[in-house]
């Protein structure tokens, strides 16, 4: 990636899909020094980790954190609950599909927030898309609005006026091809991306479920083939 002299700082959400890896890109482009932060919080496949952690090698980031959760005690997501059948292409059609990970950005989020306070720095980065997404309500511009309203009434810097926290989601309203365009201008690696959720053993990405699909979708749209391999060509 393509990195810009660094004179403020910002934690940056990045979970190890395409999107995130965009929107780190982003804030550097924007000169921030980033501070990411990648979260193992019971999800049935560490594929995507180990792309997140290949992600924020190659972006050079200050610092990356990869904190432990215990999401999946919870169940109610086919992402943490191996009990839940995986379901295939489901969410593209509409309604809040199984994948759904209940608070999930919230938990995230507010995590994100504590290491903004820690770093005194008002900057937060996720790459959430209300376009071409699974929709999650979690991932909706008045989900985001909301939470910095809170974020600036919990907080030691808010209630004191000091600075005010920004969650800033610079992909919320492209398209998934777009961000992909996006990513190439900024020098991302998208053959370090992982999007599937439900890879075979090796980390091979299935083709078949949702996030697959969307990928899928958008190299079409931005007119790239997708570096990645497939199990089953979407």
């Amino acid at each position: 990636m393509k990195k810009s002299k660094a004179s403020k700082k910002a934690v940056v959400l990045v979970s190890g899909g395409l999107d995130s890896a965009t929107c780190l890109a982003i804030a550097q482009q924007h000169g921030y020094e980033c501070y990411a932060v990648s979260f193992d919080y019971g999800q049935r496949s560490a594929s995507e980790l180990l792309a997140a952690r290949k992600v924020v090698e190659a972006a050079g980031v200050r610092e990356h954190k990869v904190i432990a959760l215990e999401m999946g005690q919870l169940g109610g997501s086919a992402l943490t609950d191996v009990d839940i059948t995986m379901p295939e292409a489901i969410a593209v059609a509409g309604g809040i599909p199984i994948t759904y990970v209940p608070a999930r950005n919230t938990v995230f989020l507010s995590y994100a927030l504590a290491w903004a306070e820690v770093l005194n720095t008002s900057h937060i980065f996720l790459g959430i898309n209300a376009m071409d997404y699974s929709g999650y309500p979690d991932c909706r511009p008045e989900y985001i609005q909301s939470f910095e309203t809170m974020a600036n009434l919990a907080t030691k810097a808010g209630v004191e006026g000091n600075q005010f926290i920004t969650i800033h989601t610079p992909l919320i309203s492209m398209t998934k091809g777009d961000i992909i365009k996006k990513g190439l201008s900024l020098g991302v690696d998208y053959s370090l991306t992982h999007s599937c959720y439900d890879p075979d053993k090796e980390g091979m990405a299935c083709g078949r479920c949702d996030a697959c699909r969307l990928r899928q979708k958008g190299f079409r749209e931005a007119g790239i083939t997708d570096p990645i391999n497939y199990s089953v060509l979407p």
